[in-house]
């Protein structure tokens, strides 16, 4: 006897609130990646050690927004624990960049001040990410439901 042909579905992505979530939160990976890109190219000089870092935070945020448009959701609460640790590096570099906007200091590309209020401006963008990936997180898009292609649309599934 031949198997029946199985369909897996994701009820959970249907909705709009999860696809808007999802949409919302690649959104956060890619403002974040391209902030921290323009802090990067703009203070070059002036981040010593700290570019390998930087460079290594937005290709790991562009992975994420992949992963994420494919309705990974393991991803989510590390892209949450990441948000966590490029918020505290933008809130203990705003105040250098803001420093450095004074007689004596080498300019850097971007005035330092604009880089100083980028860092502040990414602050709050990755309280938004970690809230709207937890949010994406609860919403439980791994759940997955088995049906079969003879059965009629509304009958009860069997296994």
């Amino acid at each position: 006897m031949a198997e029946p042909d199985v369909i897996i579905e994701h009820p959970n992505r249907d909705s709009a609130t999860s696809k808007s979530t999802r949409a919302v939160v690649i959104l956060l990976l890619l403002v974040t990646a391209a902030l921290m890109a323009i802090i990067l190219a703009g203070g070059w000089s002036e981040m010593a050690g700290y570019a390998a870092a930087t460079i290594a935070f937005i290709i790991i945020d562009l992975v994420f927004a992949y992963y994420v448009a494919r309705w990974n959701r393991g991803v989510l609460p590390v892209a949450a624990g990441l948000a966590i640790i490029i918020a505290i590096y933008a809130a203990i570099a705003m105040p250098g960049w803001f420093d450095r906007d004074a007689s004596g200091f080498a300019e850097s590309s971007i005035p330092a001040d604009i880089l100083g209020i980028l860092c502040a401006v990414l602050i709050p963008v990755q309280v938004l990410l970690i809230g709207f990936a937890m949010r994406g997180f609860n919403q439980a898009w791994n759940v997955e439901v088995e049906r079969y292609t003879d059965a009629p649309p509304h009958a009860p599934q069997t296994a």
